[in-house]
């Protein structure tokens, strides 16, 4: 009986490890989270393990668009995943401080259909059906940053 119990914590152990291992070393498919947001209603969207934010800019957008890139790469465990500030769109990936958790956010400068231009952040996890709130407050914090 006690031989039985043993090995059933050490299969426990080893999926949870070996859960940890995949979540953390899984590859990014850019095709996949190098997107803009694709729908228009966010208020019934928002909420379910993503947060968007978008708002007018001045101009074209590139001097908002690059203060916000800085901020970002500043972030601790954030990288660009793809993109860049001349294609006026750039994805990272966040991780979170233990198990690793990656959350994907596109920031980029859009148009609306009658030409205004905007900057949209678009945050999402990867695993799991809710973020407990992490991505918005991740991006609310890089807009205090930036004061906009």
């Amino acid at each position: 009986m006690k031989k039985g119990i043993v090995m059933f914590i050490w299969v426990v152990l080893l999926l949870v490890v070996g859960a940890a291992a995949y979540v953390r070393l899984a590859p990014s498919d850019q095709g996949k989270w190098h997107k803009a947001a694709s729908f228009q209603n966010i208020e019934e969207k928002r909420g379910k393990g993503f947060y968007i934010w978008r708002q007018p800019v001045e101009d074209d957008g590139t001097a908002a668009l690059a203060a916000l890139d800085r901020i970002i790469r500043a972030e601790p465990r954030t990288a660009l995943l793809a993109g860049s500030l001349a294609d006026k769109q750039l994805t990272y990936v966040s991780r979170s401080k233990v198990v690793g958790f990656p959350d994907y956010t596109t920031i980029g400068i859009y148009q609306t259909p009658d030409g205004q231009p905007y900057l949209e952040v678009f945050g999402r996890l990867r695993f799991g059906r809710s973020d407990l709130g992490v991505n918005a407050k991740r991006i609310k914090g890089w807009f205090r940053q930036l004061q906009v």
